[in-house]
């Protein structure tokens, strides 16, 4: 039961890091049309999205040729640990 129990919040670990994701995507996108800063929507994504560019862009350099790499580099982590908590999820349910 509380196999189950654990499961079952590791399943809602996983489906914040599918929404996580698509907030970085949706930021990543717009950053490409130069939204206006002080649309409530993109104050939002940046809040979102920024502190954790920062910690990214503090661990390693990220911009190549004019380009940033942290949502990247981001998406990617949270791929590999949306497996692990998968793979730990299945484990508890069985």
């Amino acid at each position: 039961m509380i196999g189950s129990m654990i499961g079952g919040i590791l399943s809602i670990f996983i489906s914040l890091i599918d929404v996580y994701i698509w907030v970085i995507i949706i930021s990543a996108l717009l950053s490409f049309v130069n939204p206006d800063p002080y649309n409530p929507v993109v104050q939002f994504l940046y809040r979102v999205t920024e502190p954790v560019y920062a910690l990214v862009r503090r661990i390693m350099p990220t911009v190549l040729n004019g380009l940033d790499f942290a949502p990247l580099i981001v998406i990617i982590a949270l791929q590999i640990l949306e497996v692990v908590l998968k793979s730990l999820a299945m484990g508890m349910m069985h």
